[in-house]
């Protein structure tokens, strides 16, 4: 086993780690690449820093997404996977290996196509302008709350058929269940929201059974009916993820990138020069500050050696996605925020067969809402210093609670 050099203590829940990640990950890719913690209910965990291990973590199949393929001839312990503890959502292709990973996402990707999401960018397009409209004549505003987080739930919920009036339910749920996420300890105390989110869904798939549209949850109810086999639970864990994931990523690729252009005013004005950089710095953005901090949770399906390192059987692992993105080997100057970079083989969407179904769609939300907001707010500035902003709690995601802007209009 390769030893592991620990001079700096790795706590992922402090406020410090919280604020800026990036010199603790600089530090453990050099010494501890793959370095064995213990979390905060009491489970170890192996968490991966570097691109090379963090590439291969991803594409490992004895990593698996599903737990209870190797842990179901033994009662749940405290030392098992505290997504045990609830069936309400569980039932989606994030949670699931081959075959069962195929056929769930099988049923949603062709809603997810480059050609569809192309589709879409006229309404896209509408709902930004429409978002901006309604900010004007402000001076100062908190624009998580007036644009990033409005834009896409209100694509997500019309994909869905959902009501756009209850987005503000969806922003709670999402809150409590990614803070949950990085914090078993609240699973308990989220137990009343996650009900009220299921039954949320349930009415919807109890509504479009009886009045179906031309929409996703239609959709998922008609594959049922065809013979795909989706049961009731299935279908809300779907919904229930394309909701959740649908906005959190969109949601922090516009504040975090938006908040690395104004801290960068020459990237900035280069976008503003030539329009054509969009392509290239968003892929940028969610390589210097991406909106997923660390993977989703897989499971050592059995034990083995991985770079050096004794893993066991039903051990925790996850990967450090910012991380590996500032990876030195791979990147040229990864601390440098470069909108021109070139060939940018980033990690923030994931890698192998669980990248992220809505990759398409999130680059064209982004593109299609920072060219829309320095369109029309080109002189806009940071209304606060950024030591002063408040990131959002937990290691899932990397985004920030409030980005307050001055629109000098």
């Amino acid at each position: 086993m390769v030893e592991q050099k620990e001079s700096m203590p790795l706590d992922v829940w402090s406020d410090a780690f919280n604020q800026n990640p990036y010199p603790s990950f600089q530090h453990f890719r050099e010494h501890s690449p793959v370095h064995h913690m213990t979390m905060p209910d009491g489970q170890t965990a192996w968490m991966i820093f570097r691109y090379e291990e963090a590439v291969a973590a991803l594409k490992e199949e004895r990593f698996v997404k599903d737990p209870t393929t190797f842990l179901n001839e033994k009662e749940p312990t405290e030392q098992q996977p505290h997504a045990l503890q609830t069936q309400l959502f569980t039932h989606h292709m994030l949670n699931s290996d081959p075959p069962e990973h195929r056929r769930l996402r099988h049923l949603v990707q062709s809603a997810f196509t480059p050609r569809m999401i192309a589709n879409l960018r006229p309404r896209i397009e509408a709902i930004t302008n429409d978002l901006l409209d309604n900010i004007e004549g402000q001076k100062t505003l908190d624009l998580i709350d007036a644009f990033a987080f409005p834009l896409p739930i209100t694509v997500i919920c019309e994909m869905l058929g959902v009501p756009l009036e209850d987005r503000d339910k969806f922003r709670e749920w999402s809150n409590a269940l990614v803070e949950a996420a990085n914090n078993p300890k609240q699973i308990q105390q989220i137990q009343p929201l996650m009900l009220s989110f299921a039954q949320y869904i349930d009415q919807w798939i109890t509504h479009r059974q009886h009045n179906p549209q031309d929409d996703l949850i239609s959709r998922l109810i008609r594959a049922e009916e065809r013979g795909e086999q989706l049961t009731k639970q299935e279908i809300r864990s779907l919904i229930f993820l394309l909701i959740i994931a649908g906005h959190e990523t969109t949601v922090n690729l516009i504040g975090n990138g938006l908040l690395a252009l104004l801290e960068h005013p020459e990237q900035l004005d280069k976008l503003k020069k030539d329009q054509t950089l969009i392509h290239s710095a968003i892929e940028e953005m969610l390589r210097y500050d991406g909106p997923v901090e660390f993977s989703t949770a897989r499971w050592a399906s059995e034990d083995m050696i991985f770079y050096g390192q004794a893993i066991s059987k039903g051990e925790l692992i996850l990967i450090a996605l910012d991380s590996a993105n500032h990876d030195p080997e791979p990147f040229q100057k990864p601390e440098a925020f470069d909108i021109t970079r070139q060939y940018n083989r980033h990690l923030a969407f994931g890698k192998g067969i669980h990248f992220c179904l809505g990759a398409p769609l999130a680059r064209l939300e982004g593109e299609v809402a920072l060219l829309a907001l320095l369109a029309r707010y080109p002189h806009l500035q940071l209304a606060a210093e950024p030591s002063t902003f408040e990131w959002r709690p937990g290691i899932l995601i990397r985004g920030l609670k409030h980005l307050p802007i001055r629109l000098n209009e």
